[in-house]
């Protein structure tokens, strides 16, 4: 057995920066990874995702500029834009092995479990250190229906493997997972059909996002199923049959399930060091990302903290930051996230049902896309912007918006957050004509009751 300063287990956009940190500092860093370098976020997740749908939405606008007076024709060259998308995922992974090397940490690559009091172990490496960090981040939740198992199914891990553009894709789940690579394939040419669960998609959204992301599919003749579970699937002659509750079958050549995620704990042994999980099998940590065992941390979605990269990063920073003394807790700073389907969702804060109930005096102002400038020249008609504001103190408390781009647009809510500022401060703000940044002021005055839209003449 080896001694070590710090264990990072699992090499996720946390625990690579906190490993490469630690290790500049002249301290021995030991990270074990059972699989490829970067987490899921470089391999499965943010990176392949985000390469595939700039293809993918490059179609899709491209079609809808025909009611700009832009007729095209789209040929899309499907092995192509996956090879783009592998290549990209390659490169930012040998970014991520460069970066541990150079930092001078010593990589294992084996699956690592715990074979006691802050010891793991993985292949024929044994270590033991007074920091233990786990990253393990979470993978494909896999529903028990009966023939799935026997079937050549996908998930986000193995979907960037494609090699030809399925001609029929049946998606079970409607997070942003399934919305995100489901659009994505039918804008390259699929013919795409969601299978979800509840009556409407991006369930923990609120009620207009859904129905909003619903328009747009329609749009993009993908064919909605609510209301209805699988009940079986049979795969023979390379096409999938779907058995769903209402009766009905479905068929296709793809087949993706994307229905949740679980933690990635069940290899780790935790009992040798007794730390605790809850029922979901996520590992418990207090507010500053400990265990209930002395020294042992884990930060991430295996922690269950929101399954955003940038929520990995700033664990990484935050725990660096106690781990140095300073006073750092798991939620404190403002969360927002994204979901790249077009339009875009881009939320920060809480919305207005969260806001009132925490007992919060709050209110809520919207204004249509179809009421914006931009979005009428551009021809993005479809959507809106939402802000949530506390009457009593005036700050700005959440943001929803839908539309285009709005990844981007809701940042400038995210900073105003962070910095306590009131919607005043916002209404106040000259913004550029015409952008769609200028809405946002234009949201703001709907506080001061002046029903105005941001187009000046209409």
């Amino acid at each position: 057995m080896e001694t070590a300063d710090v264990i990072v287990i699992g090499s996720g956009q946390g625990g690579i920066p906190f490993a490469a940190d630690f290790a500049k500092t002249g301290q021995k860093v030991v990270l074990f990874e059972r699989d490829a370098l970067g987490g899921s976020c470089v391999n499965y997740g943010c990176t392949p995702s985000k390469a595939f749908l700039a293809a993918a939405h490059g179609a899709g606008r491209a079609r809808q500029a025909a009611k700009l007076g832009v007729h095209a024709q789209i040929e899309v060259d499907f092995p192509a834009v996956m090879e783009r998308v592998r290549g990209i995922r390659s490169q930012f992974n040998q970014g991520s092995k460069r970066r541990l090397e150079n930092a001078g940490v010593k990589v294992v690559c084996a699956e690592a479990s715990f074979t006691g009091e802050r010891t793991v172990t993985g292949g024929e490496v044994t270590v033991q250190a007074p920091i233990v960090v786990i990253n393990t981040g979470t993978s494909s939740l896999i529903p028990d229906i009966p023939g799935l198992a026997e079937t050549p199914y996908l998930t986000n891990r193995n979907f960037f493997d494609l090699q030809e553009l399925p001609p029929r894709l049946l998606v079970i789940g409607g997070g942003y997972i399934g919305l995100e690579l489901g659009q994505g394939l039918a804008r390259l040419g699929s013919q795409t059909h969601l299978i979800v669960r509840g009556d409407r998609l991006l369930a923990q959204e609120e009620t207009d996002v859904s129905e909003t992301l619903a328009e747009a599919f329609q749009r993009d003749s993908i064919a909605i199923h609510f209301n209805v579970t699988v009940q079986a699937v049979a795969h023979r002659n390379g096409i999938f049959t779907l058995t769903l509750s209402n009766g009905k079958t479905l068929e296709g050549e793809a087949l993706l399930v994307v229905i949740g995620r679980k933690p990635n704990t069940s290899a780790l042994n935790t009992s040798a060091t007794h730390i605790e999980l809850d029922q979901q099998g996520f590992v418990k940590i207090d507010d500053q990302f400990q265990t209930n065992c002395s020294g042992v941390y884990a930060i991430g979605d295996v922690a269950k903290q929101p399954a955003f990269t940038h929520v990995s990063w700033e664990d990484y920073r935050r725990l660096k930051a106690i781990l140095c003394d300073e006073h750092r807790t798991r939620n404190d700073r403002v969360l927002g996230y994204a979901v790249y389907t077009e339009p875009q969702v881009g939320r920060v804060g809480m919305t207005l049902e969260q806001a009132e109930k925490r007992g919060i005096n709050a209110q809520a102002v919207t204004l249509p896309m179809a009421h914006i400038a931009r979005g009428i020249e551009w021809g993005h008609d479809l959507g809106f912007y939402r802000m949530v504001i506390d009457r009593d103190t005036n700050k700005i408390l959440g943001a929803t918006l839908v539309g285009y781009e709005t990844a981007e647009l809701v940042h400038v809510f995210l900073s105003l957050m962070e910095a306590g500022a009131t919607w005043q401060l916002l209404e106040r703000s000259v913004h550029i004509h015409p952008t769609y940044g200028e809405a946002l002021p234009s949201l703001a005055r709907l506080l001061m009751g002046e029903d105005m839209p941001s187009c000046p003449n209409i």
